[in-house]
């Protein structure tokens, strides 16, 4: 019987298991999106260029952070298939598939689109809730709330006048 060197042997180990980590690295990147696809390109514009782009109304809600009239946007009563896009800049945040009747009064959705929007902190009516906004140009949309549908139990509340339909 030939014996093995124990140096030799922990090399050989060591060698494998370095092998075994550089596969699974590899097959990990494989699953993760390119970073380029992470994050939207950032689209940012004046004040003066965001006045002249958007309606008045538009203007209040995605720059001022401002809310609209419930029950006044037409995208209440949108059913058809689609995505629903960002008022400022046309990022798609929400699939069709996702809207439910909230009955609030404002386009209500349970989940978002992959990397469309961010969210943050707002306290600006003496309670806390979470103020939901464009990735890509930092347009405010509405908020959300957990007291929305399965699967998520998320409603994200939008202003209508936020964002525009395209049709599947």
């Amino acid at each position: 019987m030939i014996q093995q060197n124990p140096a030799s042997r922990n090399r050989r180990s060591f060698l494998s298991l370095c092998a075994m980590g550089v596969v699974a690295w590899r097959l990990a990147a494989m699953d993760r999106p390119a970073a380029s696809a992470a994050t939207p390109v950032r689209f940012t514009l004046s004040d003066a260029e965001w006045r002249k782009r958007l309606s008045p109304q538009a203007y209040a809600v995605l720059r001022r952070a401002g809310t609209e009239v419930p029950w006044s946007s037409p995208l209440n009563s949108e059913h058809r298939r689609g995505r629903f896009l960002c008022g400022g800049c046309a990022l798609p945040l929400y699939a069709s598939a996702t809207k439910f009747d909230s009955g609030t009064g404002w386009p209500s959705f349970y989940d978002h689109l992959p990397r469309a929007i961010t969210t943050l902190g707002d306290s600006s009516l003496g309670f806390q809730r979470t103020e939901v906004r464009c990735a890509r140009c930092d347009s405010h949309l509405g908020h959300v709330f957990n007291d929305g549908p399965r699967p998520t139990g998320l409603r994200y509340c939008m202003n209508g006048v936020a964002m525009r339909f395209k049709s599947a």
